[in-house]
């Protein structure tokens, strides 16, 4: 069996009121080469490699595993190395990559040889959502839905201009803690707001119009729920439409915060108005990058 390399973007998921519909892609990546071998092992460097390198409760072994048994097929070890530059826990679609790269590993050592729509799918239903996997999947800004196993995905590029600030607290956060403070309902007005809100940011995304984006990302099914176990996104949401910064808002489940320039010419500004609304938080990590274009790759190698 031939060897086989994957190279998946981190994504945000939500952008405030997208809530498990939009998403965007960033550009920092998880990046594996994978081969068949007698047992299974991973050699991890980058962020978070201890945790990446274990084969104990490992996302993307566990996800590998379940794939090839649903389909009945003989489960083939193997040996990966990867380079991780996805913060884990932090909401920032680590686990989306994990199960799509499982899910493109499965196919092709299980023989299974199914389409890049088939892959995704697969990992859409597995996530349970089709968001982050979406976006990681095909780059830039993904509108998704899922009926039922069947996803339907639409994509298109943001200005290469654009540039995201992530804000990250020291701690990462269980996705099943985020959404463990949510309400089982909502009232009529909160929901509809938020429709009027996706609406109104897909149609901003869609013409560059940066200087909508403050009202755009406004939220109220999810982040007001999950500022009380994600304390920086109070602090931030002040932010939007002023210091270069045109959004802000939760990233995925959180707990970290994305927000959204115009240029690279404005990081500097927005850097220091974070650090200001911060400086009574606690130590956070600011990382600053363009939004990913380009689609997830899965190629053989030899």
């Amino acid at each position: 069996m031939s060897r086989v390399r994957l190279r998946l973007p981190a994504t945000s998921a939500n952008l405030g009121p997208g809530f498990d519909t939009l998403a965007l892609a960033l550009r920092m990546h998880l990046e594996i080469e994978a081969e068949a071998a007698g047992a299974f092992s991973i050699e991890a460097s980058g962020r978070n490699a201890e945790a990446c390198a274990t084969t104990k409760d490992n996302l993307l072994l566990a996800t590998y595993r379940t794939v090839l048994e649903a389909q009945r097929r003989a489960i083939v070890p193997l040996h990966i190395r990867m380079e991780n530059e996805i913060p884990l826990g932090m909401g920032c679609g680590s686990s989306a990559a994990a199960r799509l790269a499982a899910v493109a590993l499965a196919s092709h050592f299980g023989g299974l040889a199914w389409s890049r729509e088939r892959i995704l799918a697969e990992a859409c239903r597995l996530e349970g959502h089709p968001d982050n996997a979406a976006a990681c999947w095909l780059g830039g800004f993904v509108a998704s839905a899922m009926d039922g196993d069947a996803v339907a995905a639409v994509r298109f590029m943001l200005p290469p201009e654009w540039r995201a600030l992530l804000v990250m607290p020291q701690r990462p956060l269980a996705t099943t803690a985020s959404r463990a403070v949510l309400p089982e309902s909502y009232g009529r007005r909160d929901v509809m707001a938020n429709l009027q809100r996706v609406g109104l940011l897909t149609a901003a995304m869609a013409t560059a119009r940066a200087d909508l984006l403050a009202n755009a990302m406004r939220d109220w099914v999810h982040q007001p729920y999950r500022a009380e176990v994600c304390p920086l996104l109070g602090k931030l949401l002040p932010l939007a439409g002023s210091h270069g910064i045109s959004g802000v808002a939760l990233s995925g489940a959180g707990p970290a915060v994305l927000l959204l320039a115009e240029s690279a010419d404005l990081l500097a500004e927005a850097t220091r108005a974070v650090h200001e609304a911060t400086q009574e938080a606690g130590p956070v990590e600011l990382l600053a990058f363009e939004l990913e274009s380009e689609s997830a790759e899965f190629e053989e190698v030899g």
